[in-house]
């Protein structure tokens, strides 16, 4: 059913100011939201004390100020600056110096020159924190550009950077190879965008088998690659191959995002898995919400059925 609702109506619900003022004033203020389930909050001090009450936990962190897509380089620019006063606090609060980003947030989508020269600018600033930057990725007209960027800021010389790769497109396996030549450290998820046929597979038993693929890969080859997944099913795979190959537990690393099954987030840890949770914030939250279920409206459904998993 949810399949069904119109891409079109969610951009719409996404870009009404309106409906955003309404969102942060009653679906962030509130502890006990259903919003701040899964988004930490709308500032960076917020998010920081998500991070200490989960590294209390025994688990790790990357935080990530939500925002993508900007249509000018003075918005890129703002970013840019975000990020870095983002870096300034929380290296000041003494949490885990690991955030992730968006390369449309630096202005991919303005000017490739602007946004190398933003992410060099995050990446500067990382560097004097030792803060490891990862940057997401988004949907496919944009996969190429981003691992284009990358590429470009390893050639010159940053190391403190990594990115994702989406087991469910078709291309996946060549970018896994491209980026292990290089050593570049990558997040592997299934990927949760609409995409047409020809460009991803369709049928979760294709994008299973495709993870199942890349995470073998990427274990044996892979530097320090880290298994983003919620699936049980992909968890046990990874945990009897890691097994089967007498491949450290300290080898690799599961990351969930923030809010999702914390049980198996908290038995994985139990286990001696390295655990990191995926934390967004920011005032952007609430078209971030909005933009993921258009992309794909059965995602809200994934969500429902994890909290019922979890209790």
């Amino acid at each position: 059913m949810l399949d069904a609702l119109p891409k079109a109506a969610f951009s719409v619900l996404a870009g009404s100011s309106v409906l955003k003022r309404m969102a942060s004033r009653y679906g962030m203020r509130n502890p006990g939201s259903f919003a701040r389930r899964f988004i930490a909050g709308e500032s960076v001090t917020e998010a920081i004390a998500a991070a200490r009450i989960l590294e209390q936990q025994g688990l790790t962190v990357t935080l990530d100020l939500l925002g993508e897509s900007v249509s000018s380089s003075e918005e890129a620019a703002a970013a840019t600056r975000s990020y870095a006063d983002a870096m300034a606090e929380i290296d000041t609060a003494g949490v885990g110096r690991n955030i992730s980003l968006k390369l449309t947030q630096l202005g991919l989508e303005v000017d490739r020159a602007t946004c190398i020269d933003n992410l060099r600018r995050v990446l500067d600033r990382a560097t004097a924190g030792n803060f490891f930057v990862r940057i997401d990725m988004e949907n496919s007209p944009f996969t190429e550009q981003t691992l284009d960027v990358l590429e470009t800021v390893w050639q010159i010389g940053y190391r403190n950077v990594g990115t994702v790769i989406q087991s469910y497109l078709r291309r996946s396996m060549k970018d896994v190879e491209r980026l292990n030549a290089m050593g570049v450290r990558i997040r592997l998820v299934k990927g949760a965008y609409r995409e047409p046929r020809e460009v991803a597979y369709q049928q979760k038993a294709e994008v299973d088998a495709a993870f199942i693929e890349l995470m073998r890969v990427l274990l044996r080859q892979g530097t320090y690659p880290a298994i983003a997944t919620h699936d049980p099913a992909m968890i046990e795979a990874t945990t009897s191959f890691a097994t089967q190959e007498r491949i450290a537990k300290d080898a690799f690393e599961f990351q969930m995002l923030y809010g999702i099954r914390r049980d198996l987030q908290a038995s994985l840890s139990r286990q001696g898995y390295p655990f990191r949770v995926y934390v967004p914030f920011g005032k952007e939250w609430f078209p971030y919400f909005m933009r993921r279920l258009g992309e794909r409206p059965a995602n809200v459904g994934f969500v429902l059925r994890s909290l019922v998993r979890e209790k």
